[in-house]
């Protein structure tokens, strides 16, 4: 593999691997919340979790633009201090951590709704409190598909493109992600530079949904 490809590469990987950490607590509670409970505002909740599925990518780069600009509501001006995220690789982890939120929350919510809340109940009937009751018996028998909504999310966070370019630019070597490196390669007529990075993130794009099939034969079994 040729330094060109492996730059933008390494840089993925380590943008993708922070955007999953992220959002993957919120996630994980957001699905836990929807699949055990009738909250008030559940729709409403509901909808903002699926809102970057639809949304252009492009328009939720813009609104963390917004936010992240120095006069924003997380700017200099209002926090009394430069967090130092525009033009950044963290700032394209953050945008590829919102984009992945619904996939992530959304396969965590799968996983939470395939355990039995009556395992929840006899656990709590022998004096388990429901913290311990989560952590014991939610937890691991929803561990498959949890750990199939990390891998849809980093899957994700790997090939986002509209709101990382907004938010952290195309810049080599700093925030060129894969998907940014094909379209900069594109756009200079380097075809062949290009395939081989396609070539790439078609193989890893293969091994996360391999994965996740795997992960999920088994409750497709039980269901």
């Amino acid at each position: 593999m040729s330094g060109d490809a492996l730059v933008p590469l390494l840089l993925s990987l380590k943008v993708a691997a922070a955007a999953t950490a992220v959002i993957l607590p919120p996630g994980v509670f957001l699905g836990w919340l929807l699949a055990r409970y009738d909250v008030r505002g559940k729709s409403v909740l509901e909808t903002l979790t699926a809102l970057p599925l639809v949304l252009p990518p492009t328009a939720i780069g813009y609104l963390l633009l917004r936010l992240l600009a120095r006069d924003g509501l997380l700017g200099e001006r209002t926090l009394g201090f430069d967090p130092g995220l525009l033009l950044t690789w963290k700032a394209a982890a953050l945008a590829s951590a919102i984009m992945a939120l619904p996939l992530v929350a959304r396969t965590a919510r799968v996983a939470f709704e395939r355990v039995d809340p009556r395992l929840e109940a006899v656990a709590r009937t022998l004096g388990v409190g429901r913290w311990r009751a989560f952590l014991g018996v939610t937890l691991p028998l929803a561990r498959s598909g949890l750990l199939a909504a990390a891998i849809l999310g980093f899957g994700r966070a790997l090939g986002e493109f509209g709101a990382t370019v907004i938010v952290a630019g195309n810049i080599p070597g700093r925030t060129q992600t894969l998907a940014l490196a094909i379209f900069n390669d594109m756009q200079v007529g380097r075809d062949r530079e290009a395939m081989i990075l396609v070539g790439i993130t078609v193989v890893l794009a293969f091994a996360a949904i391999w994965c996740v099939e795997l992960l999920l034969k088994p409750d497709r079994r039980a269901a």
